[in-house]
């Protein structure tokens, strides 16, 4: 389960980095500066779009990096432009792209903690199922209706992105 949603968190960064495509080629039409929408936030006391971006990547190598012990990679968190945030997804899925279901085996079990929970902590599945998951997906959507909201033509279908169909 782990490794699945590791890939699944690979995928929606994927997704994310085809909206940034979207948001450049929206501006290109208007025309206007792309790189203003890095600025735009939903609501006066909510993280910008740039903002959302770094937090959805280091959500989505955190959490391996503390379910495994592997050191995520280090982004400084000075992206000022989309294509210095398409460098960043990048550098995070190629990063995730080295994990394999070997890797995660046991990490349900392994405690992980943070140093503001106070010397408490989660152990794997719980800190997957109630903190990693929800924060990441709470940041990819914002950033999603962050771009949605100003004009970018963005869909459901581009949220979701490609499903694995099969007959039945």
């Amino acid at each position: 389960m782990i490794y699945q949603s590791i890939r699944q968190m690979n995928k929606m960064l994927g997704q994310l980095d085809t909206w940034l495509v979207k948001a450049a080629e929206y501006a290109q039409k208007k025309p206007f500066d792309a790189n203003t929408l890095l600025v735009f936030r939903l609501a006066p006391d909510q993280y910008p779009f740039v903002r959302q971006v770094q937090l959805s990547c280091d959500h989505a190598k955190f959490t391996p990096a503390r379910l495994t012990g592997k050191e995520a990679p280090k982004h400084p968190d000075d992206e000022q432009t989309i294509d210095g945030l398409h460098a960043r997804i990048r550098s995070v899925r190629s990063w995730l792209d080295a994990f394999s279901a070997v890797d995660l085996e046991g990490a349900e079990k392994r405690v992980v903690t943070l140093p503001r929970w106070e010397g408490k902590g989660l152990i794997g599945e719980d800190f997957l199922l109630e903190y990693a998951m929800p924060n990441f997906y709470f940041h990819v959507t914002h950033a999603y209706a962050i771009l949605r909201h100003n004009g970018v033509d963005l869909g459901k279908k581009d949220y979701v992105g490609q499903v694995s169909l099969r007959a039945p």
